[in-house]
Parts: structure tokens; sequence; C-alpha cells
């Protein structure tokens, strides 16, 4: 993805806000920040893993997590998440899907 790129008009959105939510698979996540670039509504934030979030993973993630700069994507603003789905297909690693909030 082009660091330079141009985020999506919020028009791409669907859903009024807070109806769903992307859910990130700490996993799967490498933190290459795609999410975060083309969130039309700048739901995503990809910073160091929080050290509970880096406690709870398995050895291997640990790993892959330190040699990914233990950065992490995070959704600090999840009620502004209009499920356009740009975040899932821009995802190299598959680590988010939309859920439905309840």
């Amino acid at each position: 993805m082009n660091d330079t790129a141009t985020p999506p008009d919020a028009s791409e959105c669907k859903q009024a806000p807070g109806l769903f939510e992307p859910v990130i698979n700490m996993s799967r996540c490498e933190g290459k920040g795609d999410c975060e670039r083309v969130c039309p509504e700048s739901v995503f934030e990809v910073r160091r893993i929080d050290d509970a979030d880096y406690a709870s993973l398995g050895l291997l993630n640990k790993l892959k997590v330190r040699v990914h700069g233990m950065k992490m994507a995070y959704a600090p603003h999840l009620d502004a998440c209009r499920a356009c789905g740009l975040c899932v297909a821009a995802c190299p690693e598959k680590a988010i899907k939309l859920s439905r909030r309840n």
C-alpha cells in the first residue's frame, strides 16, 4: 500500500457509526498500518503493543511481534466504525474482521 495514499471518502461506508466494530486478531497482526491508512473514520492506531496483550500471546507470536518492531493495530475509536470493510480488504495478514456490536 502506498504511504501517501489519500484515505477513501466516508461515503464508502454503509452503516451508521457504532453498529459494527473491527476485531483484530493479535496472533496475526504485524502492525503494518494498512488498516490505519485506508480507514476513512480514523478508527485505527498502530502503536507499541500493550504489555498485557504481549503477555497473553504464545511464544511464537511473541517472537513474531518482536520481529515486527513490537507494533500492533488497535481500534481506539470503535464507535466511529461504519463497516465499510476497507480495513478487512487492506490487511495483508487477514487479521481484521467486522463484528456486529450487541
